[in-house]
């Protein structure tokens, strides 16, 4: 039986943009290589479309529309089919060693949904899992879940529409799943909730349900090379 919980920091990254969010995961996934050092990284990202593993590249054609619309693009190595993510959306990196969770992807995945799901029903929304990975309320999803997991260490994550502007989902089939839209807390409850309102009820439900102490950290500096630096 493990001794205690762990001890997760929580990273508060702000706006920045996809690639950004790409280097500081590698960051804190080589930080983690060395010392059970887990974090929960949170952002918000400009317009952007991003792919997960799929057998066939997307259309060129296709991508080069996006881009029009003004988003960037970018090919990832998480789960999962195409989404959207841009301002107004609540993007949460776990960098975990399951190891000192339960090593279990499957049992990974279910309480990253039992946290939103958690998370909603403290605003009084009543959300649900379904055959397709995600938080759902009805048939439309409110929270995206896309993960990358290698010897049980996690990267990529998920992302809760707050208050984002829904419309950039309509050039896309998000997540590939036909017939099924896309909600947010918002919209839910007919008043703007900001992604700085849901960030302490992700906190308090994710300590639940992973349970697990959290401690709030800064940004790190960085060295070239993509190592952290010792202050």
């Amino acid at each position: 039986m493990r001794a205690g919980r762990p001890l997760v920091e929580v990273v508060r990254l702000g706006l920045l943009s996809y690639q950004e969010g790409l280097r500081l995961q590698q960051v804190y996934l080589n930080r983690l290589q060395s010392s059970p050092a887990h974090a929960l990284l949170l952002c918000e990202h400009p317009p952007v479309y991003t792919t997960g593993i799929r057998h066939k590249p997307y259309p060129g054609a296709l991508l080069d529309q996006l881009r029009l619309l003004g988003a960037d693009v970018h090919r990832t190595n998480r789960g999962g089919l195409i989404t959207f993510h841009g301002p107004g959306q609540l993007v949460c990196y776990p960098v975990l060693n399951l190891c000192s969770f339960k090593k279990s992807v499957r049992w990974y995945v279910g309480q990253l949904e039992k946290t939103i799901i958690t998370l909603c029903s403290r605003f009084g929304i009543e959300a649900t899992t379904s055959p397709h990975t995600g938080v759902w309320v009805g048939d439309n999803k409110i929270c995206a879940i896309g993960i990358h997991c290698g010897r049980y260490v996690t990267s990529h994550g998920l992302a809760l529409n707050c208050n984002t502007d829904l419309s950039w989902f309509r050039h896309i089939v998000p997540c590939g799943i036909e017939g099924k839209g896309v909600t947010s807390l918002s919209c839910e409850l007919q008043r703007d909730v900001s992604v700085e309102e849901a960030i302490p009820h992700l906190l308090d439900a994710f300590a639940e349900h992973f349970t697990c102490r959290l401690t709030d950290g800064d940004t790190p500096e960085t060295d070239e090379d993509g190592s952290v630096s010792s202050t």
